[in-house]
């Protein structure tokens, strides 16, 4: 899905809300949104997803989800369907990834 990045802390945190204290929490969604509106700002979206997702059974390292959903998807199509490999996936190369990290990174940098 073009837009989509992945935000971790380097520490091993496996729980977002007991192995952070207040303010590490407030200094992570600081990072977590600082990268959402970069990529609100180089990837057209009707709307940017926030998700923490990961299990005991998997990976079990606190990580975020940002994934910039394109215009006009239906509906149906949207929400947790829309990150969903079973609906199809939106073409992607490798050189749409290396150009998107440069916008990222110009845009994180201003």
């Amino acid at each position: 899905m073009p837009g989509k990045v992945l935000v971790a802390p380097k520490a091993h945190i496996e729980h977002v809300v007991r192995d952070l204290d207040e303010d590490a929490y407030l200094q992570l969604m600081s990072v977590v949104r600082r990268v959402a509106l970069a990529v609100e700002q180089v990837v057209s979206s009707e709307r940017t997803y926030l998700l923490s997702l990961g299990s005991q059974q998997g990976n079990s390292h606190l990580h975020w989800h940002i994934a910039a959903l394109p215009p006009d998807i239906p509906y149906e199509q949207q929400q947790y369907h829309a990150l969903m490999t079973e609906n199809g996936v939106i073409p992607w190369t490798i050189n749409d990834a290396t150009n998107l990290a440069r916008r990222l990174r110009t845009a994180l940098a201003e």
